[in-house]
């Protein structure tokens, strides 16, 4: 059974709520029993290098809209980065009073959205955020490791992003979405699920 929100993040009522984040450390282990785990019917091997990186899971009542679009989950690589000193300070403290640590990655999804969506897109989302979560590569494209042999960590962009018109153009080929078109065309190796633009690792690169 997949975890679910607190219902008083998940509900709206009359009465408007503060934004509220909470950890989800349910959710956290049932990511890495789901997806991370060898026995699990749900395993992906492409989450592989996960199984060495500390993930912190947020659930959140707080709206996030960006460039017209609603954010329903985001990966973000810790500790926290791109902004003041006493602000990088400050976050960096919030996050390690949540965990009890500083976590490689951080995910956070939104508590609303999660309670309404069906097992296949919500599952799909919390790939799609790991799928975010990669291991850095060297100069030769091969995995990057610090001096005593751990991973070095990165958040990773979309195999593909193209716009649509340019596809129905020019064809899959020359808008280089060929691989994309053809995984589309193919059954779903899980099921039916629909996340596009509900990811804010991918909004805060979005022009």
């Amino acid at each position: 059974m997949r975890p679910y929100p607190p219902e008083d993040l998940a509900t709206f009522s009359e009465i408007e709520m503060a934004d509220r984040f909470e950890p989800a450390f349910d959710l956290r282990d049932w990511i890495v029993e789901t997806f991370l785990s060898e026995d699990s019917e749900l395993f992906n091997a492409d989450h592989a290098h996960l199984r060495d990186a500390s993930l912190g899971v947020l659930w959140t009542n707080c709206d996030n809209s960006r460039n017209m679009r609603s954010v329903i989950g985001q990966a973000e690589l810790m500790p926290p980065t791109a902004m003041g000193k006493w602000q990088k300070a400050r976050a960096a403290q919030q996050v390690e009073e949540w965990f009890g640590e500083m976590p490689d990655f951080l995910l956070t999804f939104s508590a609303p959205a999660a309670h309404g969506m069906d097992d296949a897109s919500f599952c799909a989302l919390v790939e799609h955020e790991l799928y975010h979560c990669a291991q850095a590569l060297d100069l030769f494209g091969m995995p990057k490791f610090r001096k005593d042999g751990s991973p070095v960590f990165a958040i990773k962009g979309h195999d593909v992003e193209e716009f649509v018109g340019v596809v129905a153009r020019y064809g899959s080929k020359a808008a280089g979405v060929e691989m994309m078109v053809e995984a589309a065309q193919r059954r779903p190796l899980i099921g039916e699920a629909s996340i596009a633009g509900v990811c804010g690792t991918c909004m805060r690169a979005a022009a």
